[in-house]
């Protein structure tokens, strides 16, 4: 479940923030008229990805092994891919976050239409969902976890995020954002490094990827995979007691560069992050 908590947590806890600024900033201004087309458009954008996972979930039910070894795969590559873009380009944008938030809203509500505000928060809040959404199949394949294993983790990160949001929102200094997307950040990339090497392993499993050398080592008399604390580690990082040759270098390739990408120091030209 932890996987599914802190990606949940931190999307939820960005989600929050947005409608945060907006609400702010609507009352600031004094145009209070349209907060309830931002509460009109979080929750359209929130049936939406309810339905949208839904949907997504009860495919899977209906293919064959093979099939799925290879949803599964890909699943966990584009989840991977996914999970690094986001955090490496909210890391690079977020201290414009308000301001581009800010302009996004005076446009919005400039055109005297409240549709226009409640399309702007639907999208807004709706493409985090959707992030959310291609990203959790992997997450569930490679943690080979349980449908109320996935909904708890879903349920108590966004719980949390809530209330972390309002109460950030209302001046509490419980949380440090920015130390707390930085080391969310940096816990998610392991998590898709792991996503990486589940991914390779179950595209050779269907015969769809080349294996070179089936085992590199094996640790599963030591730690092994299926059990107590090995399960926990294959979960959370994609652990493997015996991972082929390719699965290795994806993995701590993959790592290195997103690591890389995620930490390196911003250029004179970008705008570091504050979260």
């Amino acid at each position: 479940m932890l996987p599914v908590f802190f990606l949940t947590l931190r999307e939820g806890l960005e989600a929050a923030l947005i409608i945060g600024i907006v609400l702010a900033y609507l009352q600031r201004t004094g145009r209070e008229q349209y907060v309830r087309s931002v509460w009109g458009g979080l929750l359209a954008a929130l049936v939406f990805c309810a339905i949208g996972g839904t949907l997504i979930f009860l495919a899977l039910g209906g293919l064959s092994d093979r099939a799925l070894k290879l949803f599964e795969g890909f699943a966990c590559l584009s989840a991977a891919v996914i999970l690094t873009a986001v955090i490496v380009w909210m890391h690079r944008n977020a201290r414009n976050l308000g301001k581009d938030l800010r302009a996004a809203v005076d446009s919005a509500v400039g055109s005297k239409h409240s549709w226009s505000l409640f399309g702007l928060i639907f999208v807004t809040v709706g493409r985090e969902g959707l992030e959310t959404i291609l990203i959790l199949p992997g997450m569930r394949s490679s943690g080979a976890l349980t449908s109320s294993q996935m909904t708890g983790g879903i349920v108590s990160g966004l719980l949390l995020a809530v209330v972390l949001g309002v109460a950030f929102h209302r001046g509490s200094k419980v949380l440090d954002l920015q130390r707390f997307f930085r080391y969310t950040g940096v816990l998610l990339i392991f998590f898709a490094a792991g996503l990486v090497a589940y991914g390779i392993h179950e595209l050779q499993s269907a015969g769809s990827f080349p294996v070179v050398v089936k085992e590199v080592w094996n640790t599963n008399g030591i730690l092994y995979e299926k059990e107590g604390f090995g399960l926990l580690l294959k979960g959370l990082f994609g652990y493997n007691g015996n991972p082929s040759l390719i699965e290795v270098i994806c993995y701590f390739s993959y790592l290195l560069v997103s690591l890389w990408l995620f930490l390196r120091p911003a250029k004179s030209s970008e705008t570091p992050a504050a979260a």
